[in-house]
């Protein structure tokens, strides 16, 4: 798919000046430059046949809007935890797109009108949101379909400075145990065959330019959770 309009004779979409530009991580799936307003959060766009979606918020400025528009709008902006939010009424009014997040986030959002879900809501026949607690109480992942499976993790799940997928507990953590009963939870769920890449909501220079964390389900598999429960209780 390419975009609609505002293409230069290469067929690039044409940005204004001032910040770079989302870049291609893999097919159809794009990560914009982390956010200041969001704590150095990344958000990502999928292009989707039956409507795009942002997953989470980018700097509001114009190079982004004017992005987004070439590739044809958006239909939904799905945000992962509350930390992901940012200027969402201005983003909503200017592209006229749904707002999806899990209930126990949307009262954060008074002046958007937003779609919520309890356990998992489809926004597409290929993308499905999981409520995943833990790191904050409506903290939820978007899973694609596509390209072996790909899960848009938020900060429910973290590269490590090694760039491992990582339940990592910080000051805002909401409530560590249920974290790390999501994450087995999602281990349960998925298989190598199903979970192939993660593209997590922040520390993306810990992926040290790859854009996503591959191999993912054998990743996580590794992850001694019964580790991290224990370091918990003695810490």
């Amino acid at each position: 798919m390419q975009p609609d309009s505002s293409q230069n004779s290469a067929g690039t979409p044409q940005r204004s000046e001032g910040g770079k530009p989302p870049r291609s991580i893999l097919e159809e799936i794009f990560a914009f430059p982390p956010n200041r307003e969001t704590l150095g959060g990344t958000a990502y766009f999928l292009v989707e046949p039956e409507g795009n979606i942002l997953i989470d918020c980018p700097a509001w400025e114009e190079s982004n809007q004017q992005f987004l528009q070439d590739w044809g709008g958006v239909r939904w902006l799905f945000i992962t935890h509350r930390g992901g939010m940012s200027k969402v009424s201005e983003i909503q009014s200017a592209l006229g797109c749904g707002v999806v997040t899990q209930e126990r986030e949307a009262y954060l959002l008074p002046e958007a009108t937003v779609t919520t879900f309890e356990r998992e809501f489809s926004l597409s026949s290929n993308c499905l949101a999981i409520w995943t607690p833990g790191y904050s109480p409506g903290s939820s992942c978007l899973y694609y379909q596509s390209h072996g499976g790909v899960l848009f993790s938020g900060r429910h799940l973290l590269p490590s400075q090694q760039g491992e997928p990582t339940p990592i507990r910080m000051g805002k953590t909401f409530h560590w145990f249920r974290q790390l009963g999501s994450l087995q939870a999602l281990r349960d769920r998925f298989s190598p065959e199903t979970l192939r890449y993660i593209c997590p909501g922040a520390s993306t220079g810990f992926l040290r330019g790859r854009g996503v964390i591959d191999q993912a389900y054998q990743r996580l598999s590794r992850l001694d959770l019964e580790a991290l429960r224990r370091e918990t209780a003695l810490s």
